[in-house]
């Protein structure tokens, strides 16, 4: 089983821990409640290292991603980043990622835990023709991120004064090299909570000094440490996909609502499949749903119309901590997705009242 370089500290701070794609992760350290509130109000401190991070270096490199992935890697400039996804030749989502150029010819590839093998696997096959050399460096590197209103202040202090003005001008979807707390870090600006915050790539063996020094920013300000828990909460109320809930091998892009990562004019996996999916009416879109009760409906509840016949089913649902109310995500029929439009979410044989409603639920001020 793969383990945390922070795994100790972790558990010095009464951490609740779950299995996160064979990784043991905290769940939460006291309250899940309590964690989600405090990114919302200052700051929380993640450890992520069960991501993947996957190098790609070499001349070919740009062009080895533009076939390799359904975006267009190439044109990403030195020092920022895009969302994309890499493709099964029928055009189901093997994963989504994060792409980022830190140099003319190198990459690094970030995916997400449970699909991290597989998307090695898989660069590794369609690697074959192209000058470019694949490196997992998962194994090697811990993951920590910031996030919430005060992350700019907490790594701003701890930036050396080469480093002073990079948290003000990192753009989002950035990254640069930077050195924290007197520790060398990929320091990068994308996020998945709805909240503004970085993300510090780090090897392993410093990874425990740089927590430390994070963390104690972190609190002084009232912030905390924060699990998985809150994570999906946080992520859900920003309308953000989850692999293996929103998205899936099962599914194309289109259905999910990110035919805009898609960049047909280019020869990639799984292009073919795609391109007579484009030009294919939806049948089923993803949506976001808001309830007026309290109940949530969860993951694989059945949607239902007025007059009671199932048109969907919740990919992800909780009781919104900010918000106060139930919200969801939800693969409906395309001819009930309009956004007002009332349905039922059967929860445990009752059917709740929701609404179709606009993502994100939440957007940070």
């Amino acid at each position: 089983m793969p383990i945390s370089p922070l795994l100790g500290e972790h558990a010095a701070l009464g951490a609740t821990f779950t299995d996160f794609a064979g990784w043991q992760m905290p769940l939460k350290y006291s309250s899940e409640l309590a964690e989600h509130h405090a990114v919302r109000a200052t700051a929380g401190l993640f450890d992520l290292s069960h991501m993947g991070e996957i190098e790609i270096e070499g001349p070919g490199s740009g062009a080895f991603l533009d076939y390799a992935l359904a975006g267009a890697a190439s044109e990403i400039g030195v020092g920022r980043a895009k969302y994309s996804l890499i493709c099964a030749e029928n055009g189901g989502v093997i994963d989504d990622l994060v792409v980022y150029r830190l140099g003319a010819q190198r990459f690094l590839v970030v995916a997400n835990a449970a699909n991290a093998s597989a998307v090695v696997g898989e660069l590794e096959i369609r690697a074959t023709g192209f000058a470019a050399a694949i490196t997992d460096r998962s194994a090697d590197t811990a993951l920590i991120a910031v996030q919430g209103p005060a992350a700019q202040e907490i790594v701003g202090d701890l930036v050396d004064a080469a480093s002073v003005g990079l948290t003000t001008d990192l753009k989002y979807y950035a990254a640069m090299p930077a050195t924290v707390a007197g520790i060398a870090v990929l320091l990068a600006r994308t996020g998945y909570t709805g909240e503004d915050g970085f993300e510090l790539y780090v090897a392993n063996e410093s990874a425990v000094p740089l927590w430390q020094a994070l963390l104690a920013a972190v609190t002084s300000r009232g912030g905390l440490p924060t699990g998985l828990a809150c994570r999906d909460t946080l992520r859900l109320e920003a309308g953000m996909a989850l692999y293996g809930h929103e998205l899936t091998v099962a599914l194309d892009p289109y259905s999910a609502g990110l035919g805009r990562v898609v960049r047909l004019g280019k020869e990639f996996v799984g292009r073919a499949a795609l391109q007579q999916r484009s030009a294919i009416p939806l049948q089923r879109m993803l949506v976001g749903l808001r309830g007026s009760g309290r109940r949530a409906g969860r993951a694989g509840y059945r949607v239902c119309d007025v007059a009671g016949t199932v048109i969907g089913e919740v990919t992800s649902g909780a009781l919104s901590p900010t918000l106060g109310y139930p919200v969801a995500l939800a693969y409906l029929d395309v001819a009930c997705a309009e956004k007002g439009t009332k349905v039922s979410v059967d929860v445990r044989g009752t059917r709740e009242p929701y609404v179709v409603a606009p993502l994100p639920f939440y957007r940070r001020s």
